[in-house]
């Protein structure tokens, strides 16, 4: 097989669907045994180093879950909300908000989650924030 440029493995990933790219991700992950969830952990980052240099802080909590505990009446506009929040697919999402309670984001700091729950909540779900 011949080695691809980076531009020609990026134009073949254009043509892929949604789902196509989701299974190739996770076929990836499990080949090379590594995770593509890297953009939230550096996104967490900058809070844990900013409350533990506060001394007083690093006792409360830094680390926030964003549980979703129902999607209430307007199910598509939740599932829309999930969708803008997270990097899920359409029925990821659905699963997701069709399965609740269960976590839409882990281990975010506290104004990522709060943002989440407003977010969701004027979708007109039901939101904790753990």
């Amino acid at each position: 097989m011949a080695k691809l440029s980076t531009d020609e493995l990026l134009d073949a990933f254009k043509e892929l669907t949604l789902i196509e790219l989701s299974e190739f991700v996770k076929a990836f992950e499990e080949t090379f045994e590594v995770t593509a969830a890297a953009p939230v952990a550096v996104a967490a980052a900058p809070a844990a180093g900013g409350a533990a240099a506060g001394g007083d802080d690093a006792a409360e909590q830094d680390e926030f879950d964003v549980v979703l505990e129902s999607a209430g009446d307007k199910k598509i506009q939740v599932i829309k909300e999930v969708r803008t929040l997270t990097s899920l697919g359409l029925k990821e999402a659905k699963d997701l908000v069709e399965g609740a309670p269960k976590p839409v984001l882990e281990k975010v700091n506290k104004e990522t989650g709060e943002k989440a729950k407003e977010a969701l909540e004027a979708a007109g779900a039901t939101v904790t924030l753990k």
